[in-house]
Formats: structure tokens, sequence, C-alpha cells
């Protein structure tokens, strides 16, 4: 009897090791970062959209563009201006079957009654929601039933922890995450880090905590400054797409990733950056994912757009 129940135990002991060193296995092979959400080449038709290049109120488009997938179209809201940095920036939309060849609408701008530019777009309840930058980097927020006819509801407002209002200066490249009711807003004061705040009601903003959630550095591609422009949810883990530069000028900006399980303690990709710039090739950045219908793809959308497809695929 003793003998039956020794080997008994034994073989319980087996299935017991047996089942965790496969749950460690599961755990080597599933990373923080997969490689499908940051490995990517540029495909050979980009640039895919850039600016007109003449006499138009969309001479250039600026920073950050943004892109969603709805019944199969691709939809594409930008800011175009006349190439001079103090000229007002517009809002500009164009339509695409594959996400590369590109038709303006016709009767763009869709929005020139106030400064909008840096844009992030969501859809909830039907609805489309805009938080963008406005005049001197002061983000704020527009609705859209049909992401054509836009309605300003004014600067967004953002308090400290004790509800006290943020300091006076700069909050831009809003970025929005919704989920289970709750608000959040990523934004960045003068790109020297990014911080996160929550709404109930979409008018007051209050921060999750005074500090940045990602901050600068400590790796010198990012060592200048940050920007979100981008969150998604994948396989349970929250992911920033953010772009930084390594300039004290901030002549270059690059294309990183970073991984949360909270949306507020973030770990930055090792390999980062994604996509890389330098003052010759341009900057590619302001990173988003689209995902296509069988897999994501990466834009950047400064200083105008491009594509990359993951790299297993092609």
């Amino acid at each position: 009897m003793k003998k039956i129940i020794a080997i008994q135990f034994l073989a319980a002991l087996f299935i017991v090791t047996g089942c965790n060193s496969k749950k460690e296995k599961d755990k080597e092979i599933t990373p923080l970062f997969p490689s499908e959400l940051v490995n990517f080449i540029p495909i050979e038709q980009n640039p895919v959209f850039t600016g007109t290049g003449t006499d138009t109120w969309d001479k250039m488009i600026r920073e950050r563009g943004y892109i969603l997938r709805e019944d199969g179209i691709y939809k594409m809201w930008y800011t175009g201006y006349s190439g001079i940095d103090s000229a007002t920036k517009y809002l500009g939309y164009a339509t695409s079957e594959d996400g590369i060849n590109w038709q303006r609408y016709a009767e763009n701008p869709i929005f020139d009654e106030y400064w909008t530019e840096d844009v992030h777009i969501i859809k909830h309840g039907g609805k489309y929601f805009m938080v963008a930058e406005g005049i001197n980097d002061v983000a704020h927020m527009l609705t859209s039933s049909d992401g054509i006819h836009w309605q300003r509801l004014g600067d967004l407002d953002i308090r400290m922890v004790n509800g006290d209002p943020i300091g006076p200066g700069a909050y831009g490249t809003p970025t929005l995450w919704i989920e289970d009711d709750q608000w959040y807003l990523f934004y960045e004061r003068g790109d020297l880090g990014i911080w996160l705040a929550v709404s109930t009601d979409q008018k007051v903003w209050t921060n999750i905590q005074d500090d940045p959630v990602i901050e600068m550095g400590p790796d010198k591609y990012d060592a200048k400054g940050v920007a979100v422009n981008q969150i998604i949810k994948y396989k349970g883990k929250y992911y920033a797409y953010y772009h930084g530069t390594p300039d004290e000028d901030w002549a270059t900006w690059n294309s990183n990733v970073a991984v949360s399980d909270d949306l507020i303690h973030w770990t930055k990709y090792e390999n980062n950056p994604i996509v890389d710039t330098d003052s010759v090739s341009g900057n590619y950045s302001s990173p988003i994912l689209v995902y296509d219908g069988k897999q994501y793809r990466l834009y950047t959308m400064h200083e105008h757009v491009r594509v990359y497809y993951p790299k297993e695929t092609n």
C-alpha cells in the first residue's frame, strides 16, 4: 500500500511540475513586445500622402494626422498649412480603399474655424471625438456625427491631483483612451514628458499623478523630448506608440513603443526606435497602428505619411 501511495504521489508531482514548466515556457514565448507590434519594413510606394507642394491651404502637412479603418475604408484626418509655422493650421480629410492610394475630400478643409493640428480621433457611442492642439499648443476637443462636420467644444480643462488647474503653458499632443466608461487623456508639456489625466464627463480632467507617466531618456534616442500618439490594447497589455528626439533643438524625431499593465507604469522597448530618422531622410515619426483586417500596419505621419508592414508577412 505504501508503494502505491508513493507512486501516486510521484505521478501527481510530475503532473504539477510538468504543468508549471509548461506555464513558464508559455511565458517565455510570449514577449512583452511581440514582433508584429515592433518589427516593420517600409513599402516601396512611400510616401503615400504629402502636402500638395503648391499654393494651396495644404501645401504642407503637419505632424500627427490620424487614420481609422471603418467598413473597409481608410479614413485619414490631417492638418494642412502654407509651410509657415505661424500660419493657421486647418483640418483636412482623405479616404482610401487600400490605405496607400488616397483621395482628398472635395470640400477640404473640413474645419477652419480654429487652429487644429496634431489630432487624435476616437469613435465612441456612434460619435467621433477629436482632441487636438490649438493656438499656443493648448489642447481642445471637437465632436462630429460623420467625421466631416465638426463642432468645437473648447479647450481641455486639466487639473492637478489636488484639483488645482495645471500651471500655465502648453499642453499638447493629446491622446485619448476609453475603457469601462473611464476616459483617459495622455498629453505632453513642452514635449518634456507624458502625463495622464482621467475624466468621467470629458469636461474636467484630473491627473493620475503630477509627474509624467513616461519620462524622457535615459537612452539618447528620446532624451530631449517625448510625446505619445496612440494607445492600443493587445493580448491584455497596453502599448503606447510615441515619438522621441535625441536633439536639443528637436531637429529630428523617431518612432518608439512602450508597454504597460495599468496605463501608469511603462516599460520602453529595449530596441527603440522602431523607426529611426535623421536630418537627411526626414522625420519618420508620429507613429500609429491601423489594423487592416489581417494584421497591424504602422503609419508614420510626420512630415509626410509613410506605411510599414510587419516583417514576418513580407
